[in-house]
């Protein structure tokens, strides 16, 4: 659940698997950022996309399943239902520890005893006294992981009675955003939404540790306060495909829940709009399916099948199907009345159009593409814009 608050830094709630852990924030939004603005802070930076809102040309994907409902007149986002690649790391994580400490680390000793020269009998022996201690030690880290990644679910499941979700109205070309603390929405135009990514940097025992955050957000004119919402992502390409979900949706490029989180086709006619044990059994198909085809090596169905294995079968699917009940049993935050007069339909000619602004960058941006494609996508935007304001001189 991501949780939009009025912030001074913007801090970002992560993904369950994510432990809830913070990054460092970047500074305050820019009162007047723009697409390709890039902003340092001392242990990252931010890179703009929006506004304008341009083509990316990245997969409009939502990777994070922060998108909840989806129809031709709003897309909700912050409140999307559960996956079950979360499940999979919260029961695969633990079971990993297990195995680790019992039988590798008891492997890895042998193999380094041999080395030595310690002899087949000695480094046997030795190990064998490992293994106990070690599935003692692999338990209790496993028990501690797995109560710690259930504390954050059911921490989770409580926001969905909580958080009203920003909802991006296509047929108006608007934002509605409740602000943590707030009753009455606010209203933002489509394309004065500023959208980023953040990417910040940090030290560890282990490491260099870099986290990546997608956020959108505005500056309130009439309560001087920067509102913002951000979430974790795996990668920056998948923080800009979680973007180009929204901005294609509002540009009518996409218009389903299923194009933006269904890549792979994991969902047949007829199944939920949702993961669960159906989303287990057409992967296998599928599987089968490109092997049969010869689109997959011959080892292919052999890590699938190790990979489920490994993440205890169809377990994390019977679970995201229980998590996805609990949610819907508990219910969902009450959308304020002026929100929901607000998403009622309009007639197509009431419909707003897109300013001829965007509509002539978003061309040069492709122009652009198309010439000089391994150009990174701060700099294309940059060098529109730049462009642009060259030529209105």
């Amino acid at each position: 659940m991501r949780v939009l608050q009025d912030q001074s830094r913007p801090d970002a709630w992560g993904e369950k698997i994510n432990m809830a852990k913070e990054i460092a924030g970047p500074p305050p939004i820019n009162q007047a950022p723009r697409a390709g603005l890039l902003e340092a802070f001392p242990t990252g930076q931010v890179t703009y996309l929006a506004p304008l809102p341009l083509p990316t040309n990245l997969p409009a994907q939502d990777y994070g399943h922060a998108v909840g409902e989806v129809n031709d007149r709003y897309l909700d986002f912050g409140v999307g239902l559960p996956a079950v690649f979360g499940w999979q790391m919260t029961l695969g994580g633990p079971f990993w520890a297990i195995w680790f400490f019992g039988l590798f680390f008891p492997a890895l000793d042998w193999l380094l005893s041999m080395a030595e020269g310690r002899g087949l009998e000695q480094a046997t022996k030795f190990s064998l006294q490992m293994i106990p201690g070690g599935l003692e030690m692999g338990s209790w880290a496993a028990a501690a992981a797995l109560t710690i990644f259930l504390g954050v679910t059911f921490h989770h499941l409580l926001k969905y009675k909580e958080v009203v979700p920003t909802r991006f109205n296509r047929q108006r070309r608007e934002v509605c955003i409740v602000p943590h603390g707030h009753t009455e929405p606010i209203f933002v135009p489509w394309e004065s939404l500023s959208a980023w990514v953040v990417e910040a940097r940090s030290v560890t025992q282990y490491g260099l540790d870099i986290r990546y955050a997608m956020g959108v957000g505005f500056y309130h004119p009439p309560h001087d306060e920067h509102y913002s919402l951000e979430f974790f992502c795996a990668g920056f390409d998948l923080a800009v495909c979680s973007w180009e979900a929204i901005r294609a949706y509002m540009e009518y490029e996409v218009h389903s829940l299923k194009e933006i989180q269904d890549p792979l086709e994991l969902q047949n006619p007829g199944d939920p709009p949702h993961e669960g044990l159906h989303t287990f059994y057409n992967a296998r198909e599928r599987m089968r399916r490109r092997r049969k085809n010869r689109e997959v090596g011959f080892f292919y169905p052999f890590w699938w099948y190790l990979y489920h294995a490994l993440t205890l079968w169809t377990l994390p699917n019977y679970l995201t199907e229980w998590e996805i009940r609990r949610i819907k049993s508990i219910g969902r935050a009450v959308v304020p009345d002026a929100m929901q007069s607000w998403s009622e339909p309009l007639p197509p000619e009431q419909w707003a159009k897109p300013s001829a602004e965007l509509v002539r960058l978003s061309q040069a941006v492709k122009t652009l593409r198309e010439k000089r494609p391994s150009q990174d996508l701060a700099s294309r935007f940059a060098e529109v814009l730049q462009a642009d304001r060259g030529a209105a001189k």
